[in-house]
């Protein structure tokens, strides 16, 4: 398989306690917070183009775009879906979107890079 647009994941969760804005602290009320929508949109960008790296490679994440547009409360099903729309390169862009069975919850973009793994850790060791 190789990195081309249309690869696609899409992730289905249940919001839980652990996935509020009260617990999360990025703010005081129980609904899905904002930085557990990016984490999940991330791990389906992740997900979407999986098998079509080389031995080796991974992304990592290098910009984001999302606006966090209606409330989910504890219970609600959220699906999150990713799509690759873009590729210069090494870099990839992503376009997701949240939806409950009522509304779209939030939107964005997502951009990486596709790094050699290891590589890029001995970078860390220096």
């Amino acid at each position: 398989m190789t990195l081309a647009p249309g690869l696609r994941a899409q992730l289905l969760i249940v919001v839980e306690q652990g996935d509020t804005a009260v617990k999360v602290g990025s703010g005081d009320v129980p609904v899905l917070a904002t930085p557990r929508v990016l984490a999940l949109a991330e791990r389906a960008t992740v997900q979407a183009v999986a098998g079509a790296l080389g031995p080796g490679q991974t992304s990592v994440g290098t910009k984001v775009a999302l606006e966090h547009l209606a409330a989910s409360p504890v219970g609600t099903h959220v699906e999150i879906t990713a799509e690759l729309v873009e590729v210069d390169g090494r870099r990839l862009v992503f376009a997701f979107t949240a939806r409950d069975r009522h509304t779209t919850v939030a939107t964005g973009t997502i951009e990486r890079v596709v790094v050699e793994r290891e590589r890029f850790l001995s970078k860390l060791a220096r």
